[in-house]
Parts: structure tokens; sequence; C-alpha cells
């Protein structure tokens, strides 16, 4: 017997004793997740109930493209970062930390300029500019694209270099708060909400700071609508276990990820920490959290992970191995840490899938990479075009690098293609996958997959006792090959799965050299 056949059987059983009373409650079959005509990824395993034969699920990693800032200005610098991108209608909109640090006989120095917001836009996701806003004076002139500055805001002092922009789609969000902001607060520790009506001209949104004393906050910290929830989610960085010493820059804990929500942005409910799904304790800086917009309902993070290497001679083998050494000896940390980017997923916003493998390795060796403030992703990831004339559109990332190198830090696009997070992947041996039960609506399934030409993938329906319904079993699908963001899966009877439309059932994914990478239910067209 097959093993597939054998948890069909086995599945039967539990069936028959539940009907005559005896199966406990604790084991009785599962409840039906209902999906509608949502679309779903493998980031995380809430729909999935085993993987069979050569079958896995495989993290996927961007692939490097240009660099598509320099932030070189007067007002920018070497410690430049903590971008925010997003799409708002035609344009596309980006803020970020412009700050300049350098070491000079062994100290830091870190007070060339204040620190600031500055503003870029894009029409493509590709091609950047820096728009001379003419708001805040740098050096007698305002041609610069400084949108906020760091200062006292009436009874409220901000620090505009640790900026988490977003535009607002709360539909009861008020014209003068289309954008909104979250910066950290000098002073009294927190953070602070600032509101704008075009991106560029920003104020306070409230009198009082947020999280007073319950954060690091030294990092991009940040907050969003969540539509699944209809509330505020606000996400910072923290220590856990202790506090920072700010005089030498010692944690006594380790770097954690805080979160809260909130109807307002104002009123919070108590603060919960990030829980991560067979994950090491680790230092985490950014967080990057937000809903991934072709699938809202589940809440994509790109955090950074921090790692102290220390001395050795693999270290000293690293690029810029006197630079190295040279930020070293101001602070050990500075020199022989480095960074590089994570990737999590979740559905409740608290509970998280963390893949423990990198997601945005450090890189080729090359000068700027390897170094403590590389890789940190830029929040949050965008649409764009790509560069094969007629392919599908693909995910856009964004990540700094040649952080404290020369005039100023530089920032790279990296691309995925669309929902390329994760796929479930078998290699010429075959596998499947099989979904817990789920209840959908549609009258058609869409596969986002990849095939080699001798490879495939097919989909049998399984009713709620696991037994394949006829018309949609294995032998009534045909190889699917191919390599595409949106097929329509087929039956010898055609595609039209309506009949089965609110009814519980699973799904059982077979494939042979191929990579799925999400599903969804459909109104055909």
């Amino acid at each position: 017997m097959s093993l597939p056949s054998f948890r069909r059987t086995l599945f039967n059983l539990a069936s028959l004793i539940t009907l005559v009373g005896v199966l406990p409650p604790a084991i009785a079959a599962e409840k039906a997740t209902d999906i509608s005509n949502r679309r779903e990824l493998f980031v995380e395993s809430a729909l999935i109930d085993h993987l069979d034969g050569d079958a896995d699920l495989r993290l996927h990693h961007p692939v490097a493209r240009e660099i598509v800032l320099e932030h070189d200005e007067p007002w920018e610098g070497t410690g430049s970062g903590y971008h925010s991108v997003f799409r708002d209608g035609d344009l596309y909109r980006m803020y970020y930390k412009g700050w300049h640090i350098e070491v000079k006989d062994k100290k830091f120095i870190t007070n060339r300029h204040p620190l600031y917001c500055c503003y870029a836009e894009s029409d493509d996701g590709i091609h950047w500019r820096k728009p001379e806003l003419g708001i805040h004076e740098f050096e007698g002139s305002k041609a610069n694209n400084i949108a906020i500055v760091s200062g006292k805001y009436g009874d409220l002092k901000a620090d505009a270099g640790h900026p988490a922009v977003f535009l607002d789609e709360n539909p009861k969000a008020k014209p003068e708060g289309k954008y909104k902001a979250i910066l950290r607060s000098s002073g009294v520790a927190g953070l602070l909400v600032f509101q704008s009506p075009n991106g560029v001209d920003w104020a306070p949104l409230s009198k009082e700071s947020i999280f007073q004393g319950v954060g690091a906050f030294d990092s991009q910290n940040l907050a969003f609508w969540d539509p699944t929830i209809g509330k505020y989610r606000a996400y910072w960085r923290a220590f856990g276990g202790g506090v920072t010493n700010e005089k030498e820059w010692k944690p006594t804990g380790v770097r954690l990820i805080r979160t809260a929500t909130s109807d307002d942005l104002v009123n919070w409910t108590p603060h919960q920490d990030l829980v991560y799904e067979n994950s090491p304790l680790e230092h985490l800086y950014t967080n990057q959290v937000k809903p991934y917009y072709r699938a809202p309902h589940i809440l994509m993070g790109f955090p950074t992970r921090y790692i102290e290497l220390g001395a050795s001679e693999s270290m000293s083998a690293l690029p810029d191995s006197e630079d190295r050494e040279n930020r070293a000896a101001a602070s050990e940390r500075y020199g022989y840490a480095v960074t590089e980017g994570l990737m999590m997923a979740s559905r409740d916003g608290v509970n998280f899938k963390r893949w423990n493998e990198a997601f945005l390795r450090p890189g080729e060796e090359r000068t700027g990479t390897w170094h403590y403030g590389a890789q940190y992703l830029a929040w949050h990831l965008v649409e764009t075009k790509s560069s094969l004339p007629g392919a599908a559109n693909e995910l856009s990332f964004y990540a700094t690098e040649s952080y404290w190198h020369g005039k100023g830090s530089a920032l790279r696009r990296y691309t995925l293609r669309l929902d390329g997070f994760v796929s479930v992947n078998a290699g010429w041996d075959g596998g499947e996958l099989v979904t817990k039960p789920i209840i959908f609506d549609g009258d058609q399934l869409s596969l986002n997959f990849a095939s080699s030409a001798a490879g495939s993938v097919r989909v049998e329906l399984l009713d709620e006792s696991g037994e394949p319904i006829p018309g949609f079993d294995a032998d009534d699908c045909p190889p699917h090959f191919g390599d595409t963001v949106d097929r329509v899966v087929h039956w010898k009877s055609g595609s039209d799965v309506s009949k089965l439309s609110g009814k519980t059932v699973r799904l059982r994914f077979l494939l042979k050299d191929a990579d799925l990478y999400s599903y969804q239910f459909q109104k055909s067209k």
C-alpha cells in the first residue's frame, strides 16, 4: 500500500470511530479553513498537512540588480538607511535616513549634520530621483530633498533619522493624515506619529509619544493599517532581559521585536514580543513587517539579523580589512559585526514562521560588503516590470550596502518572482504536498509554478474523508508544465470546480522537477 493510500485508510478509520463516538475530540477530524478566493502561499505552515516523497519547502533568494540611489549629498552620507518604499498610484515613494558617520583617530564622528528624513520618488520603481522639495534649509539653501528635520515640534522632540513612512490605507483616514510617519522620540524614550496630506509637509498627529519606556527604538520602528483585522499594527525594537547601557552601547539582553495594535495610532493594546517557530534566539534589528499585497491576510517581515563574529583569520580575509580594523578600534562590534536579511511570515501578527536560512546573504565579497549596516532590507517590497520583454512583473526589494564607506551609503535593488519567497519543490523522483481541509469560493483554480520541460504539476481534489473526488483525481489531471504566475488547472472534464465551492476539500499537489509558489481559487473571467 502506498503512503498516500495508507494515510487515507487512517483518515477513514478516524472518521468511522468519530461516528460511533469513540475517538477523543482532541484528534477528531480537523475543522476546515475558509480561504474564500484568497491567494495562499507556502511561507508558513498554517494550511499544510504533510509533504511526501521528494517534496520539501524551499526558500528562494532575491537576485541582485542595479544600484538605484547613492546617498552622496552633503545632507546624506555614509550612515544613510532605514528606507521606506511604497507605491502611491502611478508614483513610487521612498523615505530614508540622511546621516553621516566616520572614524577619525579611533573615534566616531557623527556630528557633520543633524539626522534627517529624506525623500525620493520614481515612475517605475527602478529609476529614482531626489526632487528639490524646497522646504528645509541646509547650509543656507533649500535646494534639497529633506522632508522632515530633527528638532522640537511644540513639546515634542523628534529624531527624524529613524523614520518609517506609509500610505495610510485606513478607509476612515482623514485627508490631512493620508500619509503617516513613525519617528523616534528624542529625550523621552518612545515613538512619535506624524501625518501629512501630501507626503511632503509633516506635523505631529498627537501631543504625546507612544510606547514610552517599553523599547530601545534605535532602529526602524513602524506601524501600518492591517485591513484583515481593521486595526493599526506597530512593530518596534526592544531588548529582552535587560536594557541598553547608552554610554557604552552594551546590551544586557537580546535584540527582539515587539508589537501592539490600535484603532487610532494613539491608544494601543498592551505589547507582545514576537514568537518564532523553531528558531534560535538571535539579535534582530529591523523587522520590516507589512501585509503582502497579493495576499494581505499574510504578514511578511524581513528582519535584519545582527551577528557579532569577532576578530579572526576569516574576518581579516573579508573586504576592506583596513577600514574594518579602523572601525573596530573605535568599537569592536562596529568592526566585527555583520548583518544580513531574513524572512518571516505570520497570520496573527505575533506568532511567526521565521526562516533561519538567510533570505538576503551578504553576497559575493567586494568593497562595501560583509559589514555591519549592509543588507538592511527596505520596508517594504513593490511590484515592478521585468527586464525581460513579455515576462510577468516581479517583486523589487531594496537593501543597503557600502555602509560607512566613501561619500555615502548606497541602495541596491533586488528582484524575485511574484509570490516567489518559498516554493513546494520536488526533484526528478517526484513528491507531493497535501493541504489541511479548506473551503473555497470560485469556479477555477490558478497556480503560480515553474517546471522543467520534462517536469510537471498535477492537482487532485480530496473530499472530507481524504478520498479523491470523482473527476478531480490525479489520473484525471494531465501534467501541467511551464513557468507562469497564473495558470488555470484543467482536468479531463475541464477547469470548472464550482460544484465544490463552499464544500470542505483538501488539495493534493503532485510535482516532478517543479516548484509551486502559490495557488488561488478564482472566478472565471
